[in-house]
C-alpha cells in the first residue's frame, strides 16, 4: 500500500471556500479528482489542482524508492483537509475618521493519497475475537 501526502501552507485562499472544493474530490480517484478540479469555476480549485498533482508524483517516487509497482490508476484521495493558516490583519479608511478592518485570511490544504489495501478483504476474521451475543 503506497501512501503519499502534499501539504501547502499559508494559502491565501480562505478555508471556508477552500473546504466547499475539497468536498467536491473527498473519496474520488486521483485522476477523476483532477478532472473535476480542472473544470470547478471556484477560484480555490486551481491550488488544489496543483497540490493533488503534487501527491501523485509523491506517490510515484515513494513507490519507486521502495522498489513497488505503482498504477496512478489505483491512487484515490484518502483524506483531505483545510486548517485555517494566520489571518493578516490590514485597515481601510471610512468615513469620519473611522477605520474599517480587513481580514486576509489563508488556509492550510493537506491532500492523502494512497492505493486501496487489499489484504483488509482476504484477512480472515480470528474465531475469538467475536463477541458472544446475548
Amino acid at each position: 500500500m503506497v501512501e503519499s501526502i502534499a501539504r501547502v501552507r499559508h494559502i491565501r485562499v480562505t478555508p471556508q471556500k477552500a473546504r466547499r472544493v475539497i468536498a467536491l474530490i473527498k473519496g474520488k480517484q486521483a485522476q477523476e479528482a483532477l478532472a473535476i478540479l480542472k473544470f470547478a469555476p471556484q477560484g480555490a480549485s486551481e491550488p488544489i489542482y496543483k497540490l493533488v498533482a503534487s501527491a501523485v508524483a509523491n506517490a510515484r517516487v515513494k513507490a519507486d524508492a521502495s522498489n513497488q509497482y505503482l498504477d496512478e490508476q489505483d491512487l484515490y484521495v484518502s483524506g483531505a483537509w483545510v486548517d485555517e493558516g494566520a489571518t493578516r490583519k490590514r485597515f481601510q479608511p471610512r468615513a469620519q475618521g473611522r477605520a474599517f478592518k480587513i481580514l486576509k485570511r489563508t488556509s492550510h490544504i493537506t491532500v492523502v493519497l494512497s492505493t486501496p489495501d487489499e489484504l483488509t478483504d482476504a484477512t480472515p476474521v480470528a474465531a475469538g475475537s467475536k463477541k458472544a451475543s446475548k
